[in-house]
């Protein structure tokens, strides 16, 4: 083993006092609980994880002060700062430029999945804004899909209302993608997020929602169906469990819409269409029978 990566692996102890947080740390929220949960474990058994800092030398008058910038290790510095505690192990790296240290700590927190939605998605343009990052660049990094930076991403375009919602765990991350298929039509958008606050949609009941608000908008005036018409979509709506549209064409011809968002879906509205048929067809044979043995 090099001289080189025994002094990386090598545990130092240092005052907690010198340790400063990490200034690109992307997570702003602290679970209290956890965290004097965290507190009581290292009270009992101490750290069991160093911490990881960087070594910061600066001139002044009296010298060469030095100090440590933590790099990863939030919640264990914070959970020692409560127990009071006047040492922690750390493990020192050399400096990182800033990047580095941004991807460091949010790979970490990534990886343990401490991070909410929104903390996700200012750490994830903070690297592409300031550092020149793209998304495929980052989803190497964290081990996710370009598409999932992306969608993470886009969350910020949402109002400061609905963000502050995920941050506080109101709604999920799952319930902004139909919230965002709303954004060009804002009144429709704040009635599906207090529809989602006060009746506790499902996601994929807020996402049907969404779906039957942005197509009845594109929905030209003429196409829009009769009274009638919106009745049997109503009523088939209920049998099949899901969004059925009618479309009428000249001539009397048309088509039946049926939404499903999955396979699993998909199979369940076929099976109920094949028990229509059969109770159907039963019933035609039951009732051609009953008139046979009358006849007779």
């Amino acid at each position: 083993m090099t001289d080189e990566l025994k002094e990386k692996e090598s545990v130092f102890w240092i005052p907690i006092e010198k340790v400063n947080p990490n200034p690109y740390q992307p997570r702003t929220e602290f679970d209290e609980i956890a965290l004097k949960g965290l507190a009581e474990s290292i009270r009992q058994y101490g750290i069991l994880q160093p911490l990881v800092v960087t070594r910061i030398e600066r001139e002044s008058e009296m010298g060469t002060e030095v100090t440590y910038e933590l790099v990863a290790g939030e919640r264990r510095l914070r959970a020692s700062q409560l127990v009071g505690l006047r040492e922690v192990p750390v493990v020192i790296r050399r400096e990182e430029p800033a990047k580095v240290r941004l991807e460091l700590a949010l790979v970490e927190n990534v990886q343990r999945q401490d991070l909410n939605a929104i903390e996700r998605a200012i750490a994830y343009k903070r690297l592409i804004d300031e550092f020149a990052m793209t998304q495929p660049e980052i989803a190497g990094r964290v081990g996710k899909s370009r598409e999932s930076i992306a969608n993470t991403i886009r969350i910020l375009m949402l109002p400061q209302s609905m963000q502050e919602a995920v941050r506080e765990g109101k709604i999920t991350e799952g319930h902004t993608r139909p919230l965002l298929m709303l954004s060009t039509r804002p009144e429709e958008q704040k009635e599906l997020f207090l529809d989602i606050l006060d009746h506790h949609l499902s996601v994929r009941e807020a996402e049907r929602i969404s779906r039957r608000i942005a197509r009845e908008r594109a929905r030209k005036v003429e196409d829009l169906p009769s009274a009638e018409t919106r009745a049997v979509e109503e009523r088939l709506g209920n049998v099949l469990g899901t969004r059925v549209e009618i479309h009428k064409e000249a001539g009397g011809k048309g088509k039946i819409s049926i939404e499903f968002f999955s396979d699993e879906e998909l199979y369940g509205i076929t099976a109920k269409l094949m028990r229509e048929r059969e109770e159907r067809l039963e019933n035609e044979r039951l009732a051609q029978s009953a008139e046979e043995q009358f006849t007779v």
